[in-house]
Order: structure tokens, then C-alpha cells, then sequence
């Protein structure tokens, strides 16, 4: 702006020059100062066109760049959204594993238990198989020795079968039915076939 003012004051200098007698002179002088103002005018004019083709480069740098962050943010919200579908579809299956865990801890833990109860009712059976068989057999040894009867363990169940031995050659048969006899009586008989003459 104060370029142009310049040049309007140099022309109304002129033109008040071509008036006088001093006119050539003058007008040398103001011409060559239009000259320089005209060249610091072209200049200025140079330096702001450079200027407004940077000012513009920068300002497409910038619309691009604004137009990639956008792009970028945008597939950053698609990604988001995929991320967040997978998460709640694993967070889904991972409810069903911890509730197939959940059973199969509870079915582990009765498999456990039932073990600890069967191998405490084995050590009951062993123990009872240990303390109870050898009396069992003693008493069987003792009874045999005592009354002299030799059962017959391969009978149907409710018979009672043996042979009763009175001596080397003399031998009587025993079979009785338990379930039409009562305990009584039976353990009565039997006690009756012992030899009480020792």
C-alpha cells in the first residue's frame, strides 16, 4: 500500500514538473526514483507470490494431512468395533468354558470322594478279612475238631449237609433245611450229634 502511494505522489510530481522550467531535470530525477519504486514493487510483488505459493503449499500439507488422520481415525473406529465384537463373542465363550470348568471340577471332586470312600471301605475289608477270616477259620478248625462234622459247602443255599463222625468206621449223615427249621432247633440237633464223652 505505501508502494502505490509512492507511485500516485511521483506522478502528481511529474506532472507539476512538466509545468516548470526545471522539467528534465526533475523529471530524471523522479523517473529513476519511479524506476527504483517500480523494482522494489515488482519485488515485493515476487516475494508475496512466493509466500502465498508456500502459505498454499503448506496449507495442502495440512488438508492432507487432516484428510489421513481422518481416514486413519476412521478405520481406527472400524477396528474398534471389530475388536469389541471379538471381545464380547470371547468374553461369551469364555462363560461357557468356566461354567464346563465349574462341572468338571464338581464331577472331579465326586470322583475323588467316591475313591476316598472306596478306598476306605477297601481297608475296612482288608482289615475286616484280616482280623475276621483267621478267627473265622479258627473257630471253623475248633468246631470241626470239637463236634466232628465235616460240612458239606457246596449244598444249595438253605441246606445244611455234613457227616458226622463217631469213630473210624462210623460215620451219620447230616441234612437239614433251615428255612423250614428254626435256628433253634437246628443249633439244638446239632449240638446233639456232638460226642460228649471225651
Amino acid at each position: 500500500m505505501a508502494a502505490f502511494r509512492d507511485i500516485e505522489e511521483v506522478s502528481q510530481g511529474l506532472l507539476s514538473l512538466l509545468g516548470t522550467n526545471h522539467a528534465q531535470a526533475q523529471q530524471r530525477r523522479l523517473l529513476g526514483r519511479h524506476e527504483q519504486i517500480l523494482e522494489r514493487l515488482l519485488e515485493m510483488q515476487d516475494g508475496a507470490e512466493q509466500q502465498l505459493r508456500e502459505t498454499l503449499a503448506v496449507e495442502e500439507k495440512v488438508a492432507q494431512s487432516v484428510l489421513d488422520t481422518k481416514e486413519r481415525v476412521c478405520q481406527g473406529g472400524t477396528e474398534l468395533q471389530q475388536l469389541e465384537a471379538e471381545l464380547q463373542k470371547a468374553s461369551g465363550e469364555d462363560a461357557v468354558l468356566q461354567a464346563q470348568l465349574h462341572q468338571l471340577g464338581r464331577e472331579l471332586q465326586e470322583l475323588r470322594d467316591l475313591e476316598a470312600e472306596l478306598d476306605r471301605q477297601e481297608r475296612e475289608v482288608d482289615e475286616d478279612t484280616t482280623v475276621t477270616i483267621p478267627a473265622a477259620v479258627y473257630v471253623a478248625q475248633l468246631y470241626r475238631r470239637i463236634s466232628k462234622i465235616e460240612w458239606d459247602y457246596e449244598c444249595e443255599p438253605g441246606a445244611i449237609r455234613g457227616t458226622v463222625h463217631h469213630g473210624p468206621s462210623v460215620a451219620q449223615p447230616v441234612h437239614l433245611d433251615s428255612f423250614q427249621l428254626s435256628k433253634q432247633f437246628v443249633s439244638d440237633h446239632l449240638w446233639s450229634l456232638v460226642d460228649t464223652e471225651w
